[in-house]
């Protein structure tokens, strides 16, 4: 009896759950039960469903228009659906232009000009509320005959972007939806509620989307953030879920954790629309808060990103059924429920905008005002960006700055600052006085000081640094030095051919496309040579010297008869210049035929990842190899290590994660391996582990011992989350000074390398000779917060260590160098361990 009272119970409730509005709405719309099958919120709608659902909506109702703007990275459509009046619709692209005009003061608000609302759902796949959110306010808005509806539709173009993320959305739907049974388990043990590593909230490589509206790493963020600034909208709600024993939360939030660039006039805004939906909540009696639990710093998420853009970002977080029925705290929380409070937060936020659609309109076009005068009053006029050595390096970060309307200004000849010359070709100004100021400064922040240290988010994300591209801050524009015209892509210039009959051909190691190349040239069944050491070769047009790394293809050692043209086609598929050598003999350095120029074989890797695994540093990892190396690693759960065969890889990788459940017979395995050869890489907790396993011999201070170094005396309960906040490095930039001759550094130009640190462990330095690869700098603290207690251990630590294990190598970083796949400068540690681990030999015992 008491079972068949829940089952009654639980269809009572999905049953008024699942009724989003009360009203007549047109019958020649459909609806998206017709078109499921099923009613939204009695299963998990899948990425193609919805999409089905928005391809009818905009055939058959004449407020919408659906728009693919881009594709994952599993290649599904990244939908946008454009809804207004009809009348609107017929004049889209005019009331675009006449928006971005009033945007950049060349035209007055006007008393019709829509407001241009930004409803995103669904950034994070396991996060599902949203997006099935998404297509019950689809429906309402094209089928409503409410006249407050109409009004809106006159007054506003509205954004829906249903699925930020389908990759992810699809894994959590499909796990969701094959454990629903005849009736939903509301028991949090519940296999459905327990979704495997590493879940639907990130994207195909495991990234987590809401990080990336600053960096633009992935496809999904790229579309996004183009469509951002071709409509560049007065408001954007972001969508997520949290905890399922927690309420619904929109902004404002934690007031000291604002970005100190957003004007006060958006947070004054962000309370005015509170306003609106704490009504809309109010009349159904739901659970509601603010100003807690969330921050408004980082400006690489979907609620920041907009502040200082021009825009008001608002957060939305909805407990989560986690599947489809959950028992909380405060009863029995349905899917249905979520996605209705989603619903009712996204009409708030349409009623709310349309009602103030004139302050809204004003504070953009004020925004950028007051950002020009802003800049002006700045002691600093801008930035030069200037990189001699990897050009793919220096246009991948000003391709991101393109993406992100800042205007870049190429040197069109040397410029002297402050006894240095800037070289034109090399050397680029990026002025502060334009109209993306307020991002500008954020993307090249180094703040260090912050009125509160505890951060939701990281703390520091500085641009040129994870790009590891020199930048001075000057006090005076380089004037006729830099370009009237600025930056823009542009294909580059065809190398020469090769010449054939050269003794040797040879590439630099320094470009970014280097490994890549070098990757398709092993895969082509080249053989290869890299230099341990300068050297000067002879070309047909004369001596050119060689940096350390540099690869060469003796033509003596090549084993397929058609390997000059297989190194043609590699040289015309990444446009880099290869140089012929017409003898084996050098100017400088060691001849072609030392074994100063070693071996270079094709990596086969893997990559540890799966349950106790850091999913998201995996996944970096997994990019970070295919993007910069070309290689596609093998992925294998460490529960299964004991049974691979290792022999197949030259290289395993130990992302951060907990690998204590490793018994004695793996770390026997693993010594085994790495003594015949093999190349083993350990990150974070990773590297401790290596350590207490005896395969770093290196010393470790943990995360206990760190945050031992902090007071903690005389602390009142009230104190504990600051205290928390000093203990926790929340994602800083730390200088590491490299050993620019070992051959893990080559290609790296500058001996100071910023390095990304979001872990209190840290590793103690060798004192064995040639093991200290990487050692932080004296004074480490680029940017970011970091308790000052920190900073002398800091200073006496390892960045990066490496030595011999057997025939092998064993290579430990507490830090994560390829940091959410734009730390491009420090992720070439990563990269030159694939090829050049084999250059080098280090014991880590120290002469007696």
């Amino acid at each position: 009896m008491r079972k068949l009272l829940a089952v009654v119970l639980l269809c009572s409730i999905w049953q008024a759950q699942a009724n989003y509005f009360n009203e007549t709405v047109a019958t020649n719309v459909p609806t998206p039960e017709q078109v499921f099958g099923f009613e939204v919120g009695e299963w998990h709608a899948r990425h193609d469903q919805i999409q089905r659902y928005f391809e009818q909506l905009a055939s058959q109702s004449e407020r919408a228009q659906l728009e693919v703007i881009g594709y994952s990275h599993e290649q599904r459509p990244l939908l946008q659906l454009v809804v207004s009046s009809p009348e609107n619709l017929a004049r889209l692209d005019q009331i675009r232009s006449q928006h971005l005009a009033q945007v950049r003061g060349s035209a007055a608000v006007s008393d019709n000009s829509p407001v241009v609302i930004w409803l995103g759902y669904g950034v994070h796949g396991n996060e599902p509320s949203a997006a099935n959110a998404a297509v019950v306010l689809a429906h309402y808005l094209t089928a409503s005959n409410n006249p407050e509806v109409q009004q809106w539709l006159q007054q506003a173009v509205i954004l829906i972007q249903p699925s930020l993320n389908p990759d992810g959305h699809d894994r959590f739907a499909l796990w969701a939806n094959m454990h629903r049974g005849k009736m939903p388990v509301a028991d949090p043990q519940h296999r459905e509620h327990i979704e495997p590593w590493p879940n639907g909230r990130p994207n195909h490589y495991w990234f987590d989307l809401n990080r990336d509206w600053l960096l633009l790493q992935h496809p999904e963020s790229q579309a996004r953030i183009a469509q951002f600034h071709k409509w560049q909208p007065n408001i954007v709600g972001d969508f997520h879920e949290m905890g399922t024993n927690s309420s619904y939360f929109f902004q404002p939030g934690i007031p000291s954790r604002n970005y100190p660039l957003t004007p006060e006039r958006n947070f004054e805004l962000t309370r005015i629309l509170a306003g609106f939906h704490a009504e809309a909540f109010d009349q159904r009696g739901q659970l509601y808060y603010t100003e807690e639990s969330f921050d408004d710093f980082y400006v690489g998420k979907g609620s920041t990103y907009p502040d200082v853009t021009g825009s008001v970002g608002i957060l939305f977080e909805q407990a989560s059924s986690r599947g489809h029925v959950q028992e909380s705290i405060n009863g029995l929380l349905t899917f249905a429920a979520t996605i209705k409070n989603q619903f009712d937060a996204s009409l708030s936020t349409i009623r709310g905008a349309v009602a103030n659609r004139r302050a809204l309109l004003s504070y953009q076009q004020e925004f950028f005002q007051s950002a020009a005068q802003q800049a002006k009053g700045e002691r600093a006029k801008g930035y030069i960006l200037t990189e001699s050595q990897d050009r793919s390096r220096l246009e991948s970060l000003l391709q991101l700055l393109n993406q992100h309307q800042i205007a870049v200004y190429p040197l069109t000849s040397d410029w002297q600052y402050e006894q240095r010359t800037f070289r034109a070709g090399q050397s680029y100004y990026v002025p502060l006085q334009q109209t993306q100021y307020r991002l500008l400064k954020a993307a090249f922040s180094t703040d260090k000081n912050f009125n509160d240290n505890t951060f939701y988010d990281v703390s520091a994300w500085t641009l040129p640094y994870a790009y590891n591209i020199d930048f001075t801050e000057v006090n005076r524009e380089p004037a006729r030095a830099a370009s009237e015209q600025p930056w823009q892509p542009q294909p580059r210039v065809r190398s020469q051919n090769l010449q054939a009959g050269g003794y040797a051909y040879v590439i630099n190691w320094q470009d970014q496309l280097a490994p890549v190349m070098l990757q398709a040239m092993l895969a082509d069944g080249l053989v290869v040579r890299a230099a341990l050491g300068d050297f000067t070769g002879t070309t047909p047009q004369g001596s050119r010297g060689f940096k350390a790394g540099a690869m060469v293809v003796p033509a003596g050692l090549q084993q397929h008869p058609d390997w000059f043209f297989r190194l043609q086609k590699v040289q015309e598929r990444f446009n880099l210049p290869v140089y012929t050598l017409t003898t084996g003999l050098t100017n400088r350095g060691s001849d072609l035929g030392s074994n100063n120029f070693t071996p270079v074989k094709m990596p086969q890797v893997l990559v540890v990842a799966g349950p106790e695994v850091n999913s998201t540093e995996a996944g970096e990892l997994w990019y970070n190899l295919e993007r910069l190396a070309g290689i596609s690693p093998t992925l294998a759960e460490p529960e299964r290590m004991s049974r691979l065969n290792l022999s197949r890889y030259t290289h395993i990788i130990l992302p951060d994660g907990d690998y204590r459940g490793w018994k004695e017979a793996e770390v026997t395995q693993l010594r085994q391996w790495v003594q015949q050869g093999g190349v083993l890489w350990g990150q974070k907790r990773a590297a401790a582990w290596l350590v207490d396993a005896k395969l770093l011999q290196a010393g470790v201070w943990s995360a206990q011992e760190m945050n031992k170094l902090i007071p903690q005396n005389e602390l009142r309960y009230a104190d504990k989350e600051q205290l928390a906040g000093q203990q926790r490095i929340a994602g800083a930039i730390f200088s590491a000074e490299l050993d620019l001759s070992h051959p893990l550094t080559f290609g790296i130009p500058r001996r100071e390398l910023p390095v990304f640190k979001n872990s209190n462990l840290l590793l103690q330095p060798s004192q064995a000779p040639f093991v200290n690869v990487a050692t932080y700098s004296a004074q480490p603290h680029l940017a970011g917060y970091t308790a000052g207690e920190y900073l002398p251990r800091i200073a006496q630590g390892a960045a990066l260590v490496a030595h011999n294990l057997g025939q092998g190598r064993v290579i430990g970083m507490t830090d994560n160098p390829v940091f959410r796949g734009y730390f491009k400068g420090s992720s070439r540690l990563l990269i030159n361990a694939m090829y050049l681990s084999h250059g080098f030999s280090a014991s880590s015992q120290t002469e007696e």
